[in-house]
C-alpha cells in the first residue's frame, strides 16, 4: 500500500520498489530511440520505440528481462535520474531528482492512468517499433512533439 503523496517526503534513494515503480507514468518516452550529435552531445528523439514496448498498455512486455534482451536499455536508478539528461523533462524520476513537483496529469496526482494520454504526454499511437525501421533510417524519424514549450501541466 502506497503512502499518500510519498514522493513529497521521501528521496528517490529512500523509496521502496513499489513506490519507485509507481513513479513511472507509462508515457513511453524513455523507450524512444534517440540520436546523439557527437559534436554537441545534444540528443534528438525519434518516433521509433523499443521492440519490447507495448504501445497500447504503455509498458514493457518483458520488463524483468529488458536489460538482458536489450543491452542498450538503461535501468533508471536515482543516480540516472540525477545525472542523465536523456530522461524526458516530464519524467517523474527526473522532476523529483531536480526538486520539481509532478505535473497535474501524473497518475499519482490525477488518480487516473488515462490522464497521461489525455494530456498528450503518452507516445501511444505516435510511434513505430524499431523492428520496422532500419538503423540507417533513424534520422528520418526525428520528432519534436514534446519540446518544452508544447508541454502542459
Amino acid at each position: 500500500m502506497l503512502q499518500d503523496r510519498f514522493w513529497e517526503h521521501k528521496s528517490l534513494d529512500d523509496m521502496n520498489s513499489e513506490e519507485w515503480e509507481a513513479l513511472c507514468d507509462g508515457c513511453g518516452r524513455c523507450c524512444l530511440l534517440k540520436i546523439e550529435d557527437l559534436d554537441s552531445g545534444q540528443l534528438f528523439y525519434t518516433n521509433v520505440i523499443c521492440s519490447l514496448h507495448d504501445d497500447k498498455r504503455g509498458r514493457c512486455t518483458r520488463y524483468a528481462d529488458r536489460s538482458l534482451l536489450v543491452p542498450d536499455c538503461i535501468k533508471v536508478t536515482p543516480k540516472v535520474a540525477r545525472e542523465e539528461l536523456w530522461l524526458p523533462d516530464t519524467c517523474a524520476y527526473r522532476l523529483l531528482a531536480e526538486g520539481r513537483p509532478l505535473f497535474d496529469w501524473h497518475p499519482l496526482i490525477s488518480g487516473d492512468t488515462r490522464s497521461v494520454l489525455a494530456a498528450g504526454i503518452s507516445v501511444r499511437d505516435k510511434v513505430v517499433s524499431e523492428e520496422y525501421v532500419h538503423p540507417d533510417e533513424l534520422e528520418e524519424h526525428l520528432v519534436h512533439w514534446f519540446d518544452k514549450e508544447s508541454l502542459s501541466g
